[in-house]
């Protein structure tokens, strides 16, 4: 029996001896299959290639994970570390034990939460590591490719720990969510966007689509819409998923990139072009 994920997501599925004909994550327009075709790895196969997860500290009390060699799309999880237990956040797509060693020796994790279904990763073996339960967008419960006992649903906003607040924004999926974590930043506030919206490498700007690899834009008002529910609440830093930030202004910094992204797709800059 392999614990199968998709090569190109590194989404799981259901253990078996063979895997599923197809990704339908990847298969719809948000990702993609690559020219190469459907394939498959598994949680074993990886470990025998000798992949791991590295864990580094970004400020106190958040710590940064990251699979070597990459796996999948590649997302960094994060580690949110409470008096009253710890989330982990866009979980990776590779976990073994000594991956689970790790994040028990800060304190484990209470909950597992992934901003979207492409963030899926490993999810449920990550929950059956750490005795954690698994957060799931309901209205992205029908992307869930492999089922657990440790799943339930949310919606709205939800505060999962002492000021760590899980806030369903919406846009790039419609149960795309973020989490705002109000001691973070020396209690200046954090997010942690997942695809919400997205750092750009200057750390001064964001962007928000419905597809990033394939391009495919969101209107004028879902990005309106998105910026001011992420705006709502205070906050100074901004962490990607990819090991994108932006470490201060980083609320302002979506207000001005919905700004400039409304006016260029509305047709208020044409005369630019």
């Amino acid at each position: 029996m392999f614990d199968w994920l998709c090569a190109a997501c590194a989404v799981e599925y259901p253990p078996g001896d063979q895997p599923p004909a197809e990704c339908p994550i990847c298969l719809d327009e948000r990702q993609y299959v690559p020219l190469s075709g459907q394939a498959w790895t598994s949680l074993q196969l990886l470990a025998e290639r000798g992949s791991r997860v590295e864990i580094a500290e970004a400020e106190p009390d958040l710590y940064i994970l990251n699979t070597t060699p990459e796996t999948g799309i590649g997302q960094y999880a994060k580690l949110v570390r409470t008096s009253q237990g710890n989330l982990l956040w866009d979980p990776t797509g590779f976990v073994d034990e000594a991956a689970a060693a790790q994040v028990t020796a800060l304190g484990g994790a209470r909950y597992i939460v992934a901003s979207h279904p492409h963030m899926y990763g490993a999810q449920s073996t990550w929950a059956r590591y750490l005795d954690a339960e698994i957060l799931v967008a309901e209205a992205d419960r029908e992307w869930v490719q492999r089922d657990d006992p440790h799943i339930r649903t949310f919606s709205g906003d939800v505060e999962l720990l002492p000021g760590v607040t899980l806030r369903t924004i919406g846009g790039h999926f419609p149960g795309s969510a973020i989490v705002h974590w109000a001691p973070g930043a020396e209690g200046r506030g954090v997010v942690l966007a997942g695809d919400t919206f997205f750092p750009g490498p200057s750390g001064r700007w964001v962007t928000f689509m419905r597809s990033f690899p394939n391009a495919i834009p969101m209107s004028a008002a879902v990005v309106g819409r998105v910026a001011g529910a992420v705006t709502a609440h205070a906050f100074d830093r901004a962490y990607g998923n990819f090991g994108n930030r932006i470490m201060s202004d980083a609320r302002g910094a979506v207000q001005r990139s919905a700004d400039r992204y409304i006016a260029w797709v509305s047709g208020a800059n044409d005369h630019l072009t």
